[in-house]
């Protein structure tokens, strides 16, 4: 992952040397448990551990160095691990085990870890979310279908259904981690031949890890699971950050990203206020989600293994959660800072929209006189399109029109902003118990 989008945090929990940390501590657990099932010697995994390198860069470029040789990432970890320990009891390192017990064990540490953060960032994003529907729900602006006017809603109303939404992202990211939260130790194939089942319950309760069957691998739909909640995280993002775009056009003008002292928009046109937060935002879901099809395939291996997946998700889990962790991060300072044009909104509402987002309540106003659905339907459809022609309020066209049987308190009434939008406290008790 290119440093411009790799939050430091994440981007430590995938570094190699946090890698093969986790990969030692899983070697060192496993001598432990064997110490306490009686097959090592008595003192073995306390030599072990004060023995134990520290895993930094130069323990990286020793390991590096040994693959070259080995070519084969796992015993080359193994060879420097034993060789640096420089104790007979070093032998007992790996003992048993396959590379995938390690592998995937301390892959999946890194998973558990990278979620919690990703899940607090979600659940940050979520806050933000609700605390701007709270405070705009009073606030009408246009709804649009098709890009078209259609009916009032609220800023509120918008922002409480992506906070729903958010929400709904926060619990599958949880629901990921939950089915990533799981370690094997059972050897080649998955048969514990060569390892007794203890050891791997050892060593997965000190990780916070459930053991789990499998073959040689971990099963990869949980893998494939992460890279959906990181997917579906990110398309919510995009779709927040595609109404900022839309809403942020110069026709438009209901909203606007923050925009920072110095900022320039345009290197060549200094009016520019460009939704450049949001159009990165949309950018980077389409990496994401591109992610997800590649774990996808890796769930199909062959027999009991291959390592097909093995150098797909060296680059799309450290990267998808990265980027993930970004959008999340980025999505709640948009939010956030977010500034909204409610005076414009309305202008929209009042005059630019000649009082078409009124259409239905005029219908169901002259069905409840008795009217066909369809004669209704006609008379407001032609009245709509003699507002539009002649760029008169749809109002006064209404009123001109003598097949439009409706008196003033009934067109005061159908042209009711509070009427239309009374239930809009909907949207707010939904968000009730998220944050």
């Amino acid at each position: 992952m290119i440093p411009r989008y790799a939050p430091e945090d994440l981007a430590a929990l995938f570094s190699d040397e946090s890698r093969l940390a986790a990969m030692l501590e899983v070697e060192l657990l496993a001598t432990e448990a064997m110490e306490r099932t009686g097959i090592a010697p008595h003192g073995t995994a306390a030599a072990l551990r004060a023995a134990a390198p520290v895993v930094d860069a130069d323990f990286v470029r020793a390991v590096d160095e040994r693959e070259a040789v080995t070519r084969h990432d796992t015993a080359a970890f193994v060879d420097v691990v034993q060789r640096s320990m420089g104790i007979p009891d070093a032998s007992w390192v790996h003992h048993g085990l396959t590379s995938s017990d390690v592998v995937d064990t301390a892959l999946a540490v890194q998973l558990t870890r990278a979620l919690d953060v990703l899940i607090d960032d979600a659940h940050r994003l979520v806050a933000a979310l609700a605390a701007r529907a709270r405070a705009t729900i009073d606030i009408p602006v246009v709804g649009r279908t098709h890009g078209m006017f259609a009916e009032p809603t609220t800023f509120g109303a918008k922002f409480a259904l992506f906070c729903l939404q958010a929400s709904r992202d926060e619990a599958r990211l949880a629901r990921a981690r939950e089915g990533i939260a799981v370690g094997k130790l059972s050897g080649a194939v998955g048969t514990y031949s060569a390892i007794d089942p203890a050891i791997e319950a050892y060593v997965c309760a000190a990780l916070g890890l459930t053991p789990v069957p499998a073959t040689q691998v971990l099963a990869r739909d949980r893998h494939a699971e992460v890279l959906y909640a990181c997917a579906t995280a990110a398309a919510t993002v995009e779709a927040f950050a595609t109404e900022v775009r839309l809403l942020s056009r110069s026709e438009v003008g209901e909203v606007a990203e923050p925009f920072a002292e110095g900022q320039k928009g345009s290197s060549a046109m200094p009016h520019k206020r460009n939704p450049v937060v949001a159009e990165r935002l949309c950018g980077l879901a389409r990496v994401i989600r591109g992610y997800l099809i590649p774990g996808l395939e890796d769930i199909s291996l062959w027999h009991e293994r291959d390592i097909s997946h093995s150098s797909v998700e060296r680059v799309v889990l450290p990267d998808s959660i990265q980027l993930t962790g970004f959008v999340l991060r980025s999505a709640t300072t948009l939010v956030t800072g977010l500034e909204l044009d409610p005076e414009r909104a309305r202008e929209h509402l009042d005059v630019t929209s000649l009082g078409l987002v009124y259409s239905q309540s005029v219908l169901l106003a002259l069905v409840a006189t008795g009217m066909s659905r369809d004669d209704a339907y006609r008379i407001v459809q032609r009245a709509a399109a003699t507002a539009i022609k002649e760029r008169r309020a749809f109002r006064e066209v209404l009123e001109a029109d003598p097949e439009a049987v409706l008196d003033d308190a009934t067109l005061n009434r159908a042209f009711d902003l509070d009427r239309v939008l009374a239930n809009r406290g909907r949207f707010l008790d939904a968000l009730e118990g998220l944050v």
